[in-house]
């Protein structure tokens, strides 16, 4: 690459880092991607791995693959996770190296956030990755598989409690997906079990569901999941977890062995060294309206770790898919012109979440949809969002054999192995 062109540095292949790449030009930037992962995932579909109804690998995107194609030619990508920014050397270190930056741009995303009670993280199941989505399916499988084969109704009940902590899109998609599961598969596949031997029990802190939504999406949302056999506990704060005992912060507790944690996120750790800067609450970044992080010089936060705060947003800008998409589009146009007139303006295209099969909530401006309509509406969006055509085909078949069939063929329990361990590189001592 050439070396005389400023070096952009991009932590996090998502929404926004993704984007961005896509619009720079590289006729002015050498640009070098950086992310744990060597592939770009589609989250909002996490959920559908997790209840077994789309192949993992069906929403997910080689990064080498889309940045050879001709939107995105000229971009390095580097496998690693970014540990610190030295502000003085101007450089990224990741654990297998060191990169150095004229500008860096921020795009991590979120991580679980456990709200101080750091213990939940050995504890609990999560949702923010691939690979706990998988995690998540191997152990409902697993408790199907072993409930069906016990005699004692007590431990099969046990076995078969799930509770989901929030409610919030991924909570409510989730705990939809475990009440289909209920309600529709238990009597095909596992005909052994009473359908009422098994729990689904979702739980959120505050007095609604799809907070960020509107009151009718809530009402909506709540009648669809009761419809689907899902005790829906409003006004209730998780407390502790303890011997697969659940406390809340009215004194209540349920048994539960497998609890699924989607109630809040946080930004990725990241050190500065040279300054005493730190992130802002929430893992996040303050910006002006520039996506110019307040305090930094030449580093930008996009997507969810960036913390803008607007007159519409006074806390800062909701952590949504489309904020990362144009957020990442906006600050490769404002570097490309060489300008900083151009102010960030989010225009809000509406919200949506699915409860399961012919049941959705969408709102967009003062349009709202639920049932079957937004139901379709809800996989369009998500279906020409996916990255690839073959990822797109392998959804949709999926997609209609399930709608059809009342099953999928994904219901497998493939762990992998552990062993034999990874051999040291050759350099590594």
């Amino acid at each position: 690459m050439d070396s005389t062109k400023p070096r952009i540095v991009v932590l996090g292949g998502g929404f926004a880092g993704l984007n961005f790449v896509k619009r720079i030009d590289k006729d002015k930037f050498e640009v070098t991607l950086v992310d744990r992962h060597n592939y770009h995932s589609f989250p909002p579909l996490f959920y559908q791995v997790a209840s077994s109804e789309i192949d993992p690998t069906s929403i997910c995107f080689p990064f080498r693959r889309e940045l050879a194609r001709q939107s995105a030619k000229g971009v390095t990508f580097h496998l690693g996770s970014a540990r610190t920014v030295d502000t003085v050397r101007r450089c990224i270190i990741t654990d297998h190296e060191t990169i150095p930056y004229d500008k860096l741009v921020i795009a991590f995303g979120t991580t679980n956030n456990f709200f101080g009670n750091e213990s939940l993280k050995d504890e609990v199941y999560t949702l923010k990755s691939n690979d706990q989505a998988i995690r998540i399916r191997n152990e409902i499988l697993y408790r199907c598989e072993l409930a069906a084969i016990e005699p004692d109704r007590e431990k099969r009940r046990r076995m078969l409690t799930f509770v989901v902590i929030g409610g919030g899109p991924a909570g409510v998609e989730m705990a939809g997906a475990i009440g289909e599961l209920k309600r529709y598969i238990l009597k095909r596949d596992y005909p052994s079990i009473p359908p009422e031997d098994m729990t689904v029990a979702l739980y959120e802190g505050r007095d609604k569901l799809l907070a960020a939504m509107s009151q009718k999406s809530s009402d909506d949302a709540f009648r669809d999941l009761k419809s689907l056999l899902v005790d829906i506990h409003l006004g209730r704060q998780m407390k502790s977890y303890t011997d697969n005992i659940v406390t809340f912060d009215d004194g209540t507790t349920i048994y539960s062995e497998m609890v699924i944690w989607t109630a809040g996120v946080t930004g990725r750790p990241l050190e500065f060294t040279g300054t005493d800067y730190r992130a802002a609450r929430g893992g996040r970044y303050p910006t002006d309206p520039c996506c110019r992080v307040l305090g930094l010089d030449d580093v930008f936060a996009i997507g969810d770790v960036n913390l803008m705060t607007l007159p519409k947003y006074p806390h800062g800008l909701p952590q949504l898919a489309q904020v990362a998409i144009q957020q990442g589009r906006f600050l490769a146009e404002n570097f490309n012109r060489d300008r900083w007139d151009k102010e960030f303006s989010y225009k809000d295209k509406g919200s949506m979440a699915t409860i399961g099969r012919n049941r959705a909530v969408v709102d967009m401006d003062r349009l709202h949809l639920d049932g079957f309509i937004a139901w379709l509406a809800w996989m369009f969006i998500h279906l020409v969002s996916l990255l690839g055509m073959r990822n797109k085909i392998s959804v949709l078949i999926s997609w209609f054999w399930a709608y059809f069939s009342y099953n999928t063929a994904l219901r497998l329990l493939l762990s992998g192995s552990k062993y034999p361990k990874r051999g040291r590189m050759w350099d590594k001592g």
